[in-house]
């Protein structure tokens, strides 16, 4: 909705822009300086536990890549190589090692695929078949993801029998790996398309299929994480308040990231190092592919039902429907540590490592749409004012207002 079709009155729009103004403006001069960049969201030492600390800590000397955008895309490759089987459970939900991650920058500068590129590499290590033959670029229907992780397709032939005419996927891994987030959320808006509601089933079962009486796939067992890359920008103009609110925003963990330091010639990281890690994930993947259900040790689950209250409390707005997992995603997160650690249970270093992710994740997310309010003609204003500068909105607001 624009400005100019809102109803509301001349002085209640400036009002309102004048209340923006008032939060966002810097105060030495307040009608012509940009708005203020909040301070940049900090990762708390406890991230950088165990192996998951010793791959950042080893890579971010020689990248330029932000140690968060390393972290995060790790954790979240880790977790697709290591399969189905490692699960926590809460309830009846059986929550696996498979995290949605959008790694965001201000800018197109923010080493996003740098980071993802070492990742890459330590992972040809550790799992050459898994490098090689699980990871998809792309996102554009709910078909194509279910057609990457098919059961075996059959049909009636003309003899009345039942004949197999697709032998489906034997690895039901799959790492989606996006560099342009934003055109895969674009994609989401084409009438018919059916990628959001898989992503959504995608990220809690492991059972998908459309309802569309064209397509006969389905997928049983399937194992699904994401990797994706944008920027700031993108992400608070294409992605809809619908998708905000239905449960699709708060299945990803979004997390802000620059590029940390200039390297000319690219680093030099040494590859006997590269090689040693790699060998270390080696072993911890084998490890955990043999495990099923993980618990949680006593000090760990008084430390959770402490903060759990926290985590599973409502938020008002678009950015508490974002929010909406937390618990969900600190216990996956957790797991994952945990089976870094070739622990069977998640103890109470996991869970804090788990809980300075989340929170990075959570100031991230209140940087990018803190402000997005859920009223439309709220969120048009302050749209303008980040794009344009205090400097460039006049008193008019798109043709709304008018001079006294």
């Amino acid at each position: 909705m624009s400005v100019a079709n809102a109803k509301l009155s001349p002085d209640q729009i400036r009002r309102m822009i004048a209340d923006v103004k008032a939060k966002h403006s810097a105060p030495s001069d307040a009608q012509n300086s940009h708005l203020a960049e909040p301070a940049w969201p900090v990762m708390h030492e406890a991230a950088y536990y165990g192996l998951a600390g010793e791959v950042v800590h080893s890579i971010e000397p020689h990248s330029e890549a932000d140690p968060v955008a390393i972290l995060m895309q790790f954790l979240a490759a880790f977790g697709n190589a290591v399969g189905l089987s490692p699960y926590y459970q809460i309830e009846g939900d059986k929550h696996r090692a498979k995290l949605f991650v959008v790694t965001s920058g201000a800018t197109s500068k923010g080493r996003k695929g740098t980071a993802l590129g070492r990742i890459r590499q330590l992972m040809e290590i550790a799992d050459r078949d898994w490098e090689r033959d699980n990871i998809q670029s792309g996102l554009s229907s709910g078909e194509g993801v279910i057609f990457h992780v098919r059961d075996p397709i059959a049909t009636l032939g003309k003899d009345g029998m039942t004949e197999q005419v697709d032998a489906g996927v034997t690895d039901k891994r799959l790492m989606l790996v996006t560099e342009e987030f934003a055109g895969a959320l674009r994609v989401m808006e084409r009438a018919g398309n059916t990628l959001s509601p898989v992503l959504r089933d995608a990220w809690g079962t492991s059972k998908l299929q459309t309802l569309t009486k064209n397509s006969p796939i389905k997928a049983t067992d399937s194992h699904i994480s994401i990797i994706g890359h944008v920027t700031d920008a993108e992400l608070r103009a294409v992605l809809t308040k619908v998708e905000m609110a239905n449960g699709f925003a708060n299945r990803f963990l979004f997390a802000r990231v620059r590029r940390s330091k200039l390297l000319p010639h690219g680093g030099h990281l040494d590859f006997a190092t590269l090689q040693e890690l790699g060998e270390q994930v080696a072993e911890r993947l084998r490890q955990a592919r043999t495990l099923g259900r993980v618990t949680m040790t006593d000090v760990a689950a008084e430390a959770w039902e402490k903060n759990y209250a926290l985590l599973s409390g409502d938020r008002p707005g678009l950015l508490g429907a974002i929010l909406g997992r937390a618990e969900a995603q600190v216990i996956r997160i957790a797991l994952l540590y945990a089976l870094l650690d070739n622990k069977t249970q998640i103890d109470l270093l996991h869970l804090r490592a788990a809980l300075a992710v989340w929170g990075f994740c959570e100031d991230s997310t209140t940087q990018i749409w803190g402000d997005m309010i859920g009223d439309d003609v709220a969120d048009t204003i302050l749209t303008a004012l980040k794009t344009t500068g205090l400097a460039g909105m006049g008193d008019g607001a798109g043709g709304a207002t008018h001079r006294r």
